[in-house]
């Protein structure tokens, strides 16, 4: 089954067209094969050079067709970024599981494993979402930290319980240290195809990343 088709919106039967028209089973598959042709279509070519004739074509429809669906290209990248970003929620129950010894530093692990993961699969997605947030469009950029929001939080409170027991610093800011250190493995992450011509594997980045986010939720060197 290729990538695209596990991209899936939360909520089908309620979508509607451009029009506000409820869709059926036939305009969903529809919108569904409209979307996987802009997400394989991103694979091979930046979100700039890509057209509503593009996709419409890859599709095996029409730019018509199209336009009943989504308002431009940007919106279908929206709904793309939208999905995957929903298949990365199950990362709040990692960063709740323990973070005391040596357990800490599996748990640090699976989350860089959950956050490789993602861009694995959809970074192509996700850097046109980031660009197009950093070029000023507020829907990605609420799109992006609406997502990103619950892991900030999540993470903050790690770090606040280190605190109280005295293990983190009490000058550290709980929220901008987890703001910073998702930022980084954002940063890492999507930067990793170039890291690689550096000579830097997968299991380089895994443990790296998973060490210092270790470093930074406990205030403790990994033993």
């Amino acid at each position: 089954m290729p990538i695209e088709a596990t991209l899936q919106p939360t909520r089908e039967s309620a979508l509607v067209d451009q029009n506000g028209r409820v869709l059926g089973p036939r305009a969903l598959n529809t919108r569904r094969r409209l979307l996987d042709s802009t997400s394989q279509l991103l694979r091979s070519s930046g979100f700039r050079e890509l057209s509503v004739v593009d996709v419409a074509k890859s599709a095996g429809t029409s730019p018509a067709t199209f336009y009943q669906y989504f308002r431009d290209i940007n919106d279908a990248i929206y709904e793309l970024a939208r999905e995957a970003m929903a298949s990365h929620e199950p990362t709040i129950e990692i960063i709740d599981q323990t973070w005391v010894g040596e357990a800490g530093l599996v748990t640090a692990r699976k989350i860089i494993e959950a956050f490789v993961d993602l861009w694995e699969r959809y970074g192509h997605v996700l850097r046109a979402r980031d660009q197009l947030a950093a070029e000023g469009h507020e829907r990605f950029v609420a799109l992006r930290f609406d997502a990103l929001r619950p892991i900030l939080f999540h993470l903050s409170d790690q770090i606040t319980g280190a605190q109280e027991s005295r293990d983190v610093p009490a000058e550290i800011h709980p929220i901008t240290a987890a703001a910073a250190m998702t930022a980084i493995l954002e940063r890492l992450v999507g930067a990793y195809p170039y890291l690689e011509q550096l000579g830097a594997t997968r299991d380089h980045l895994v443990e790296t990343c998973s060490l210092i986010l270790y470093r930074t939720v406990t205030g403790r060197n990994a033993s």
